[in-house]
């Protein structure tokens, strides 16, 4: 894509790509950066209205599609200082647009490669979207590192099963589930990075029994990704636990800010700085951060709170639970009620609500167990990151 057909590219430009992944966009990255542009990754696989919208949000000078590159007559320039925007998943609404200037995405990439001892010979491998920082960020170690990365237009598991000479991985916990349940050899990845959603405690068992080196990352888009390995933060990050048990980060890999939205912007950050990522948590005697889930999430039944993933974590380890969210409805009698949506492993066969009350009671306290169960044999609702749409669980 460095040829010809590359308009003139200038500095500020907006350059939107909406191609699927491959090993090409290092070189458009590269190229972008080279003119002093920015990159705005879309989706791909976003429907028509939703790839429109955000596009006409973002008003880029550049497109490029499968046609090639083509300048956009309507489009505004970049923000002084802006290499990169991302949109959000959209989990919580309208997908949010994060800015993000270079020194931002270098201290990501760096930081990670420090505290993962990841020289710029070790291979990485990509199986996550290109248009999310999780997976931009594995890209990003060629761009910035010159590490050798393999790019997959999709995951895959036996593809992935078969990438033996990489030294890294960026997952989400349902990619890292199908490799375990596809007999993948995991063993060979010196580390493999686990985001985007909480790892259930089985899960994090069967892949070390599986010889699987797994790093639970925690972070969000707004903080240029995970910035949080295993509980501790990367080299230049601080984490805190405000008054109402809220995560807060400090860095140098936090975003500028959304585009073209100052109010949420300005709600995003604390008077000092500090990022509000949304989430509740704790620092445990260890000095590692645990982290319980979104505030809107818990569930209040009874007077008694009730977080979803320590349900789902629970749940989890029945056998006739392939997948599991919990989410609270309204009950007349107890305020909220907890609702287990079960994929089963054996849709012939499924679980009773019996059944996983009096599982999910031998590890939690009776009150936490569910009192209502659907079974959902289509699979759950999930994001690119593998989190649960729990407003689609009506």
């Amino acid at each position: 894509m460095r040829s010809s057909a590359t308009p003139d590219l200038r500095a500020a430009d907006l350059v939107a790509v909406t191609l699927p992944p491959g090993p090409e966009w290092a070189d458009m990255l590269a190229t972008a950066w080279e003119a002093g542009a920015a990159l705005f990754p879309v989706d791909h696989r976003l429907p028509p209205s939703q790839s429109r919208d955000l596009m006409n949000r973002a008003a880029p000078t550049i497109l490029v599609d499968a046609d090639g590159w083509h300048r956009l007559n309507s489009g505004r320039p970049a923000d002084d200082g802006v290499a990169l925007v991302v949109h959000t998943s959209g989990t919580g609404g309208v997908p949010k647009l994060v800015q993000f200037g270079r020194p931002a995405i270098d201290a990501a990439v760096a930081s990670s490669a420090l505290a993962l001892e990841a020289s710029p010979h070790d291979r990485w491998l990509c199986c996550l979207p290109l248009a999310h920082v999780g997976g931009l960020l594995v890209l990003l170690r060629s761009v910035l590192l010159g590490a050798p990365v393999t790019v997959h237009p999709r995951f895959d598991p036996e593809k992935v099963a078969a990438e033996a000479d990489s030294a890294f991985v960026s997952l989400v916990p349902t990619m890292l589930v199908r490799l375990i349940d596809a007999g993948a050899d995991l063993s060979h990845f010196r580390a493999i990075l686990v985001g985007g959603a909480a790892i259930p405690a089985g899960l994090a068992d069967r892949a070390g029994a599986e010889g699987a080196n797994v790093i639970e990352t925690y972070g969000l888009t707004e903080s240029c990704g995970g910035v949080v390995y295993d509980g501790r933060p990367l080299p230049g990050t601080e984490v805190r636990i405000d008054g109402d048990g809220g995560i807060q980060l400090r860095g140098p890999t936090v975003m500028r800010g959304y585009l073209s939205d100052a109010e949420a912007s300005a709600r995003a950050f604390t008077d000092g700085g500090w990022l509000r990522p949304g989430d509740a948590g704790w620092i445990d005697g260890e000095g590692k951060l645990r982290v319980a889930g979104r505030p809107d999430d818990l569930i209040n039944t009874g007077g008694e709170k009730v977080w979803p993933a320590e349900v789902e974590a629970a749940l989890l380890d029945h056998p006739g639970v392939a997948d599991v969210a919990v989410v609270g409805r309204p009950d007349p009698e107890w305020g909220q009620r907890v609702v287990a949506y079960v994929v089963p492993a054996d849709p012939a066969a499924p679980p009773s609500l019996d059944e996983l009350r009096d599982h999910a009671a031998t590890s939690l306290p009776r009150h936490k167990a569910p009192r209502e169960l659907v079974l959902v044999p289509e699979g759950l609702p999930r994001t690119a990151s593998g989190k649960v749409r729990r407003a689609a669980l009506a």
